[in-house]
């Protein structure tokens, strides 16, 4: 019988995230260094065992299952309610990012079209790292929790302007049709938003027949995800955005236990293979080759973010313990960054040097995440760690 040349690759990978996921948590790490260190192992720089963009396609899936089921777990009441806290602490960290960097572009003599591009990389925290953490710590339910994620979604919903920004300075000019649908998709989600808050339980159609058939539960629920995200997608919005939006309504429907049950290995199959995908991405030789600068820079990112968080939720009145937390999930620069890499690599507002050094600070940032949440997480203070005991 013929063997497919794929077989061995799936065996050897499976094994691979086997072997580094048992000494990762050995450390007491989550495995998502374990899936950023495998993509290494098993990308280019390593056995080279598959296509680095075919992987990331499939990695993409993972962010959107995982907003999926952010949407059905958050407090959609105290979401909404806190509003301002995510638009504008997200709209100050914008601001003092840029800033921030300005001040070294002036040194470096660096281009304005690059001082915004590292602006609002740095800006941009990891969704899908600062959500397993809280998924794995029960923190999701928690007001550091709930803050932090209103802000990660305000960030998904900035990325859209963010690109726009960069293609004026790249000399690229958005159509007019582009920028009225992301207003009409823009006004599409505040409008359903709305609505689910008004009403606070809806009924799905054909809800009682999803319930009685297992089978069918499994595919309604990916349709209502990728539809949605779909949806924002054809609107030049995030894609995340629409699975968050498709959590939500799920959430509405009171329809979340079966989703969960049926859809978590999926969620956790993807988001392996998202991270595994930006590990496919790094050149070892190159951080070897740049380590000193890499390792400043990861370190500078990691002090700039959080001091920049904190200060901004202190500010909104949020407690020095609440914002400092807040400040470390969001301390790390985020995947959507490696979006906003790749275009100003595109419009040639960076050069290759600069696209691996933003590449190898990103990967840094996530690699060593977990460890800097985890020395400032006892400053979360005991309403924290009373919501997550109880």
């Amino acid at each position: 019988m013929h063997m497919h040349p794929l077989l061995p690759a799936l065996v050897a990978s499976i094994f691979v995230v086997l072997l580094v996921g048992a000494v990762v948590r050995h450390f007491g790490q989550p495995h998502v260094i374990a899936y950023l260190i495998v993509g290494v192992i098993l990308g280019p720089a390593g056995l080279n065992l598959f296509e680095g963009d075919a992987v990331a396609l499939v990695g993409e899936f993972g962010v959107i299952l995982l907003l999926f089921f952010v949407g059905m777990e958050v407090d959609l009441t105290r979401l909404v309610t806190g509003w301002r806290v995510s638009v504008i602490g997200t709209i100050l960290q914008v601001v003092f990012s840029v800033t921030a960097v300005a001040a070294m572009g002036w040194w470096f003599e660096w281009s304005w079209a690059r001082i915004v591009l590292l602006g609002f990389a740095i800006s941009l925290s990891s969704t899908a790292l600062v959500v397993t953490m809280l998924r794995q710590w029960k923190e999701m339910g928690t007001e550091a929790g709930q803050e932090a994620i209103g802000i990660l979604l305000v960030q998904d919903v900035l990325l859209a302007p963010m690109l726009i920004v960069l293609g004026l300075l790249g000399g690229s000019t958005p159509s007019a049709s582009l920028l009225a649908l992301q207003v009409v998709g823009s006004l599409g989600v505040v409008l359903l938003v709305a609505t689910l808050v008004r009403k606070k339980t809806i009924r799905l159609p054909f809800g009682e027949l999803l319930r009685s058939d297992h089978e069918l539960q499994l595919f309604g629920a990916l349709l209502l995800c990728f539809l949605f995200a779909w949806l924002t997608g054809v609107c030049g919005l995030s894609t995340a955005l629409g699975a968050f939006v498709a959590g939500l309504v799920v959430a509405s429907a009171k329809e979340t236990e079966w989703i969960h049950r049926n859809l978590e290995p999926y969620r956790v199959l993807f988001v392996a293979t998202f991270f595994a995908s930006v590990g496919m991405l790094v050149d070892p030789s190159f951080l070897l080759d740049n380590w000193l600068p890499v390792t400043a820079l990861v370190l500078l990112a990691f002090l700039m973010n959080t001091l920049i968080n904190a200060s901004t939720m202190k500010a909104l009145g949020r407690s020095w313990r609440t914002s400092i937390y807040i400040g470390a999930l969001l301390s790390q620069v985020g995947e959507f960054s490696f979006v906003l890499a790749a275009v100003g690599k595109e419009l040639g507002i960076m050069t290759e040097f600069g696209y691996q050094m933003v590449l190898g600070v990103i990967v840094g940032t996530l690699v060593l995440g977990p460890a800097w949440i985890g020395v400032l997480r006892p400053l979360r203070g005991p309403s924290a760690r009373v919501a997550v005991e109880s």
